[in-house]
């Protein structure tokens, strides 16, 4: 993967901005620590910071071909019957990487190759004779893609950080960002990116951008589409294209690993790539996460009903893999709280962020390429609001089904128009949703609940992905996020999705005999987050210090008491305030994140 950034203007001779294109690709460097390059122009620069996974000695950016300049970060998975079909075209390679291929698809094609690319990506791709640009984002979004216009300038980046160099684009929040910090956070709107100045090109869209106009369009939707197939019929094409998409993403010229939870998604993963390693002679590398102490502080939910380290060593043995279990200080989570928190350049996800950065560092010490079992849950129906009748059917996001606990911090009159924010962001996002005419109400609602998940849980999730793991220099790809999985899973009846009446029921029954029953069959789990008293008890010193410093405007945001009371009495925050994965402890590590992100971006607000 890498980190892309471009600057177009016509009122700054950008020949005489080389601190300033520095200081924007020392931004991007984690994200390509390995090479560096640019383009630059009068009035057009390009910014590309590599990290080499796919044909390292060729794949140098920025690339031309005739007219054209590309920065892209990503990874195609058809790279071979992209090529294969441009070779038929007369055109001919240089190289084996993929940024070749997607730079000479657009040159054939134009906007339509993206349509053609099954992938993650973002890329830019500039017309000198026409001084035009092409900016596209996969079809999911797990790669990250921000821009800006303001006056004459347009930019666009991997980081918003990378636009914030940028001295004409300001730091300024507004109630709209502020909403989508304290109503919906972590969570955020497809498209906005907190900052009043920047703005998120959406999953699935590209965008023209030519004599000072900017021209979005989608390229792909899921749509609803009949599916007649047969249970077995379903299994079997369950299958092939989990296995599919997984042995396509496998490929790679650096070493590879897996990250190993116990549970379902990850075990598929490690188990297809255990078999592919073994056909070529290898043995598969393992990874897992805990916390000092975590099993002695545990204490069984309904979203996290037991403990990854009873079922990770049977998988690893099942499948002949080499095992590493990182075992992470509860300290040094809490410290990492900031340093996430700048990494994402917008308040996060707290300890689900900080942990994942120092798990991504270890990692990263023998391997630059993982894989991960993200968006199985979303897409096939794991979480307990699937399945939950007295939640599901409620109109509302049902991984924050009350803004109870959020108003509970905040000061009496702050946000007035919180709820309406929060409704008319739900409201938009169901009136996207495509029906088949006469589906059942619980078909519609499944669809509508895909659609919420895809566009909002996962959307943070991938952002989490994407944001800790390349801030550590690795890249981590999640082969669950294939589109054609997506489509598929979207159109199949909820009665086979939900097979023998289990969270992703279709899928325990297409690899049953692949895994050990235990794991085939366990009752799903989220990512392990500590139990331990230790963080709690560091999460509290950080806050306090945050509230004592009178001079950051998130004490005029917030009820001090009511913090207070919730650092002395963390048990009497009754529901999660996002999902199953923050309750107190993380409530108040989000609280400490965003000060620090107030702080160090020098944040200003308009309210």
């Amino acid at each position: 993967m890498c980190g892309i950034a471009g600057i177009l203007t016509p009122s700054i001779d950008l020949r005489k901005e080389k601190t300033l294109i520095e200081n924007i690709s020392k931004t991007l460097k984690m994200r390509g620590p390995d090479a560096k390059g640019e383009y630059v122009t009068p009035q057009t620069a390009l910014i590309h910071r590599r990290l080499s996974v796919i044909d390292i000695e060729k794949g140098g950016q920025p690339m031309r071909f005739g007219k054209y300049i590309i920065v892209y970060n990503g990874e195609l998975y058809n790279t071979a019957e992209v090529r294969d079909e441009l070779i038929s075209c007369g055109y001919e390679f240089d190289s084996h990487c993929d940024t070749e291929v997607v730079l000479k698809a657009y040159d054939k094609w134009q906007q339509d190759s993206v349509k053609r690319l099954n992938g993650i990506f973002a890329y830019a791709v500039y017309d000198e004779q026409e001084n035009s640009l092409f900016l596209a984002r996969d079809r999911i979004g797990v790669k990250p893609c921000y821009y800006s216009r303001v006056g004459d300038l347009f930019a666009f980046a991997s980081r918003i950080s990378s636009l914030l160099c940028i001295p004409q684009i300001r730091p300024v929040v507004d109630e709209r960002g502020l909403n989508e910090i304290f109503m919906l956070g972590p969570a955020k709107t497809i498209g906005k990116a907190i900052f009043k100045d920047i703005s998120e090109l959406p999953p699935a869209h590209y965008m023209v951008y030519k004599n000072g106009n900017i021209s979005i369009s989608p390229y792909w939707k899921l749509q609803a589409w009949e599916n007649k197939e047969t249970v077995d019929e379903a299994i079997e094409h369950t299958y092939f294209l989990v296995k599919d998409s997984i042995e396509r993403q496998l490929v790679s010229d650096v070493p590879l690993a897996t990250f190993l939870s116990g549970g379902l998604d990850s075990s598929i993963i490690s188990r297809v790539a255990s078999d592919y390693y073994k056909r070529n002679g290898g043995v598969l590398n393992t990874y897992s996460v805990d916390y000092t102490d975590n099993d002695r502080y545990f204490k069984k939910s309904l979203f996290q009903p037991n403990k990854d380290s009873d079922y990770i060593g049977l998988m690893s043995d099942a499948i002949g893999s080499v095992h590493h279990n990182v075992v992470l200080d509860n300290s040094d989570v809490a410290y990492a709280l900031k340093e996430a928190a700048i990494a994402r350049c917008v308040p996060g996800f707290a300890d689900v962020d900080s942990s994942l950065l120092l798990f991504c560092r270890e990692v990263k010490k023998n391997f630059t390429v993982c894989l991960s079992g993200e968006c199985a849950d979303e897409i096939f129906g794991g979480y307990p609001w699937y399945h939950r009748k007295e939640i599901l059917f409620e109109d509302c996001f049902p991984w924050s089904r009350s803004t109870a606990a959020r108003r509970n911090i905040l000061r009496p009159d702050f946000l007035k128009n919180g709820e309406e924010y929060i409704r008319s962001a739900y409201d938009d996002t169901v009136k996207q949703t495509s029906y088949l005419e006469g589906e059942s109400a619980l078909e519609k609602r499944m669809r509508e609940m895909f659609v919420l998940n895809l566009d909002w849980f996962m959307q943070t999730l991938l952002a989490r992905k994407d944001v800790m793991s390349m801030e550590s220099s690795l890249e981590v790809r999640v082969p669950f996020c294939d589109y054609r999985l997506v489509e598929y899973a979207y159109n199949m009846p909820w009665e086979i999705k939900a097979l023998d009446g289990r969270e992703k029921g279709i899928l325990r029954k297409a690899f049953e005999n692949d895994l050990p029953n235990e794991i085939a069959w366990r009752k799903k789990s989220p990512y392990p987050k500590t139990h331990n008293p230790v963080y709690f008890d560091c999460v509290c010193r950080l806050v306090r210090q945050a509230l004592a410093d009178k001079d950051c405007p998130l004490c005029e945001m917030l009820n001090i008491q009511s913090v207070e009371n919730l650092m002395n009495n963390p048990d009497s925050m009754t529901e999660p305030w996002y999902g199953q994965l923050m309750q107190t402890p993380q409530v108040l590590a989000y609280i400490y994140q965003i000060y620090v992100w107030i702080k160090n971006y020098n944040v200003e607000f308009e309210i």
